[in-house]
């Protein structure tokens, strides 16, 4: 089925055609796609009215063009868009085909690419589940990905994943309008600070899991626990993923070009939280190690003294054991078979030789 086809049948905003002051890519006369959440026009830190996004990015450049030094842009945010959406929204950015594919696919490494004067830069999300207890099959961390197209005008946001929303971000940067007049470079920072804030948020909920099933090995320990703390090591090891890769180029993006000089204080400050986080995660990642390897140590002392207890009864009931089976072979000639205190005599050697056993085994600490 064809882009246009499509765009037709889900179409709500007509796009108006651009104005031939400034030669861009035409779009086709096509509707917004649903995929889209929501998108407007910031002139001066305000989100100004317009019809379409093609009319809008022109009313944005228009502004620029007229006052130097101004930053109005465009943000279009979609959530999880098929590839003709994608494709339609590159004809009118101009965005560069690579970056299109790897928002369209999902499932990127953290990394910023630098495309011509545009840069795209690639955002994992992760957020806490909800659970009443933690067992082996708990899901406690849901990923997710937030791709971000930057230009001089323009901000173009893919979210994959239902965890992140960026509508608390919007929302807080157009009560802000000294934010927003920063320009696509302060919506950057905004998402990008808003989900380094989220990362230290599941780490420190992490932190109380771990706190707890920590508690729980030290006091017993089963099989169960064990398999709760695997899980929670392999949850552990998918934030790592997640938030590791992202610091080089995050520590990088201040040195970008499309990044203002005056902006790049600000990205240096998100990459100091990013280093805290990931030095908690890290630490966490540890203690987790440690606390499969302590519940596992844990669990075989246990088992090891529940076999010195069963090895201890054993040694105890083999004596009565053997007495009886000696004389319960019903020979002729055995000692004391015909003396009256014979049968005594042999019980009370039984006795003897347990209690002596069990008392040894008392004093060493097998029982």
């Amino acid at each position: 089925m064809r882009s246009s086809t499509i765009f037709r049948r889900i179409n709500r905003h007509p796009v108006q055609p651009r104005a031939a002051r400034q030669p861009v890519r035409q779009a086709p006369e096509v509707r917004v796609p649903d995929s889209i959440v929501t998108y407007g026009a910031y002139i001066e830190g305000r989100r100004a009215s317009a019809q379409g996004i093609a009319e809008s990015l022109d009313l944005v450049r228009k502004h620029n063009s007229e006052f130097e030094g101004a930053k109005a842009f465009l943000w279009v945010g979609l959530h999880e868009p098929a590839a003709p959406e994608v494709e339609w929204l590159a004809e009118v950015f101009d965005l560069h085909p690579l970056a299109v594919e790897d928002a369209v696919k999902a499932h990127q490494r953290p990394k910023v690419e630098r495309y011509g004067d545009s840069l795209f830069m690639v955002l994992k999300t992760i957020a806490y589940l909800d659970h009443d207890e933690l067992t082996a099959t708990s899901e406690i961390i849901a990923a997710g990905e937030i791709m971000v197209f930057l230009g001089a005008d323009f901000v173009v946001t893919v979210r994959h994943g239902e965890h992140c929303p960026l509508t608390e971000v919007r929302g807080r940067l157009e009560d802000q309008p000294e934010l927003l007049a920063r320009g696509p470079a302060g919506v950057l920072h905004a998402i990008a600070d808003h989900v380094v804030d989220r990362y230290l948020q599941v780490a420190d909920l992490m932190q109380m899991e771990l706190e707890e099933v920590e508690a729980t090995v030290f006091a017993d320990v089963s099989s169960r626990d064990i398999n709760r703390i695997y899980q929670l090591k392999r949850e552990m090891l998918e934030m790592k993923r997640a938030i590791t890769p992202l610091q080089s180029p995050l520590a990088a993006l201040p040195q970008r070009r499309v990044i203002p000089s005056e902006m790049r204080e600000y990205f240096r400050d998100v990459g100091d939280h990013l280093s805290r986080v990931c030095e908690q995660v890290e630490s966490s990642n540890e203690l987790c190690s440690s606390i499969l390897q302590a519940a596992l140590a844990r669990s075989n002392a246990l088992a090891n003294e529940d076999m010195r207890k069963i090895s201890s009864w054993v040694a105890i009931l083999a004596v009565p054991t053997m007495i009886a089976g000696v004389y319960g072979m019903n020979f002729d000639f055995m000692p004391e078979t015909k003396q009256v205190w014979g049968y005594p005599a042999v019980l009370a050697v039984m006795v003897t030789a347990c209690l002596l056993l069990h008392r040894g085994f008392r004093r060493n600490g097998w029982l």
